[in-house]
């Protein structure tokens, strides 16, 4: 795990000492801290949704950890100013300096985000009650601990995607597996041994993810063929070696969880206090790691894609390199990992119960999955780098084509008929607060139609027609957000016009019609307006990268301005026959239903609901016409 900041001038010996000790410092209390809110979100016991006293009082450790853990960021940015400028420590506190690095550099404007993100874990973490704050929480603190990861990669390391993405999945992975292990050690017995078989799941795949990230991430930094002298290998080595011997462990220790061979605290003692040692050591050598400098490759002549995207430009786009070309996006290829595994297992679950689940649902979600590798590690994604085209391109593909795949998939269904029940009779467990995140109030808000279309439609223009796109563009983050948005906004949308999946609120097929034609009218306006530009909307982007074959640049511009017009209707017409199709089969059911209740009736010799109604109206017109006579 390395989060380096490159260094400018030589570190005064204190500045390079207290840099290691506060970043193991800091990692140590995130890491910990991470595993507290895991325990309160998924280990300990609660009680419809709410945290419990031993809860609580775990809750009270995470608040110690989330202080130390803002005041080490914060310190930790005045170290990587004394580190970077070659200056002694209280050269570094000059309120001028602190003040333009956290403002205009980019690894400063990260490192002062993750301050920020601590910030709000510690004043929030003492009003958590409940498991969906915890959660909530716990995905802010993952966020703060991947920010600086961002800016941890130089385009002279191989391909940011592939570096920062299997870095990111790393310290994910390791702040869950260390993390996790870390809480357990707080617990006391009783609660030891509730949350320690949950856990040991999490552990396995956690481990695992560690094991695949961080030989990835070795594999994008160093060159084989002469990298195994220098000090960053060795340490790179003993990490891999100390990972193996806790997956040696772990293993052990979960098949005598899952025989019940071994029971009590000999186990118990075998399991945390072993681990925990290791796995300090492990963090140890990754702060360690973080302060030392890869060893660097053959020096290559300068090429402007290869600074700014980490890979060099490909050649003219063609039939056969869009669909060959691959440049893995370690970040989203370990997203649909996760997703293809959750479905297959729950897939799996559905099957030893004995239940079917349909087939078509299985093929459309996977389709969905290809669709977004393709979009993003493809050669689509790779061509969406270079050229404004292509980005729209993939654009479409993110945003319309592959939710419509995963919304046929039915996820959410799936998961609610295979996810783990609480237990005991009052908790809600995994499936019960994925419903209670289903029925929450701001699940209604998103899936109202209005909502949605907004999300959709509207960040079109907020993205494409201000500053934001041109300044998401500068970043590997700022791609990685792009995709991530074009996939949750066409899957919000696309789920509440055709989706198969529950919904808080049912919605008549005529407002969804009437929605799908707004879409088109309103993304029709969007590719106009596009088309219609006659500055270039990127801020330059684009232009640095001296793409050889790419030609104009506004040209490429109105290209893409006329593809979002194309390809922007097809998906809202194949979601315009689903509609029409749905309905028709509502209206089906629903006369089936009726036909049912009728025929009910008729063998019970009572009238049918007509007959009752039509003999209702003659009692009316026989009264009218007694009180006529009188």
């Amino acid at each position: 795990m390395s989060l380096r900041a490159g260094t400018l001038g030589a570190a005064d010996p204190l500045v390079s000492a207290l840099g290691t000790l506060t970043k193991s410092l800091s990692l140590f209390a995130a890491f910990t801290l991470v595993g507290i809110l895991l325990a309160l979100s998924f280990l300990l016991i609660e009680k419809e949704g709410k945290l419990q006293d031993n809860a609580l009082r775990l809750r009270q450790g995470g608040l110690i950890l989330a202080g130390i853990w803002f005041v080490t960021s914060a310190f930790q940015i005045v170290l990587t100013v004394a580190n970077i400028l070659g200056t002694s420590l209280g050269s570094a506190f000059d309120s001028t300096t602190l003040s333009s690095f956290i403002t205009q550099i980019d690894l400063g404007k990260y490192l002062a985000f993750q301050t920020l993100l601590a910030g709000i874990v510690l004043i929030s973490i003492n009003f958590v009650r409940t498991v969906i704050t915890s959660l909530t929480l716990l995905v802010i603190s993952l966020l703060a601990l991947i920010t600086p990861v961002f800016q941890s990669h130089t385009a002279s390391g191989g391909s940011h995607s592939l570096a920062i993405g299997s870095l990111v999945i790393h310290v994910v992975a390791l702040s869950l597996w260390v993390g996790g292990l870390f809480a357990i050690v707080a617990l006391d017995d009783s609660d030891r041994r509730i949350a320690l078989p949950r856990f040991s799941q999490l552990a396995l795949w956690s481990a695992i993810a560690v094991v695949v990230s961080g030989a990835a991430n070795a594999w994008a930094r160093l060159n084989f063929a002469s990298a195994w002298s220098s000090s960053y290998a060795r340490i790179v080595i003993a990490k891999i070696i100390l990972t193996l011997v806790l997956l040696a462990i772990g293993y052990r220790n979960r098949k005598s969880l899952q025989t019940g061979d071994k029971t009590g605290w000999s186990l118990l003692s075998r399991v945390i206090f072993v681990e925990a040692a290791i796995m300090g050591l492990v963090v140890v050598l990754g702060s360690w790691l973080s302060g030392t400098q890869p060893p660097s490759g053959e020096e290559a002549p300068f090429n402007a894609a290869l600074s700014i995207v980490g890979i060099a430009t490909p050649e003219a786009p063609n039939f056969t390199r869009l669909l060959t070309l691959y440049d893995p996006d370690a970040l989203i290829i370990g997203m649909l990992i996760t997703l293809v595994a959750l479905y297959i297992k729950g897939v799996s679950i559905l099957k030893r119960r004995g239940d079917s689940w349909p087939i078509g649902r299985t093929i459309a979600f996977a389709l969905g999955i290809a669709v977004v590798d393709f979009a993003t590690s493809g050669g689509l994604g790779v061509y969406a780098l270079f050229s404004f085209e292509y980005h729209m391109i993939a654009h479409m593909v993110l945003g319309m084509l592959a939710p419509i795949g995963l919304v046929l998939g039915a996820p959410i269904t799936l998961a609610l008929r295979t996810l783990p029940q609480g237990r005991n009779a009052d908790e809600r467990g995994v499936r019960g607060t994925l419903i209670a995140l289903l029925h929450s109030r701001y699940a209604i808000i998103l899936t109202n139609p209005l909502t949605a279309l907004a999300i959709f439609d509207g960040s079109l223009f907020v993205l494409y027609f201000t500053d934001l796109f041109g300044n998401l563009m500068q970043s590997h983050a700022g791609h990685l957000f792009m995709n991530i948005h074009f996939m949750l906004a066409g899957f919000l949308f696309f789920n509440v016009i055709i989706g198969i999946d529950p919904n808080p609120r049912k919605i008549p097929h005529l407002i969804r019609i009437v929605i799908l034609f707004a879409a088109m009218s309103i993304h029709a306006f969007f590719a106009v307006a596009l088309m219609a530009t006659t500055t270039l909307i990127d801020k330059g982007y684009y232009g640095s990268l001296n793409t050889p074959w790419l030609g104009d640049l506004l040209t490429d511009q109105h290209a893409a301005g006329a593809i979002a017009w194309g390809m922007g209707e097809a998906p809202i017409v194949l979601a315009l026959i689903a509609t029409f199709i749905q309905w028709m089969r509502d209206d089906s059911r629903e006369n089936k239903r009726i036909d049912r209740n009728e025929a009910r009736l008729a063998a019970m010799g009572k009238p049918d609901e007509l007959a009752q109604y039509n003999q209702y109206l003659n009692q009316l017109k026989s009264r009218d016409e007694r009180e006529g006579n009188k």
